[in-house]
């Protein structure tokens, strides 16, 4: 995703009508899940424990293997 079409999400997400935030805001946390699953792989793939991920993500360990043990190596 490029600078200005996450500037402009950004922007969307602050808007007065409710149906344009809510939609910015969806968007939003699709990206943030993605960006999120790229780098716990990443993490794995450099021998991180879920522990360490997790301290990391600020949640639980059983929590972030719970949301990220499927969508890649563990």
């Amino acid at each position: 995703m490029s600078r200005e079409s996450l500037t402009a999400l950004a922007a969307a997400a602050g808007a007065a009508d409710p149906e344009t935030g809510l939609a910015a805001v969806a968007a939003l946390r699709r990206l943030l899940d993605e960006v999120e699953t790229a780098h716990v792989a990443s993490a794995r793939a450099a021998g991180w424990s879920w522990e360490a991920i997790a301290a990391a993500l600020g949640v639980r360990r059983q929590t972030a293997h719970r949301k990220h043990a499927s969508r890649g190596p563990s």
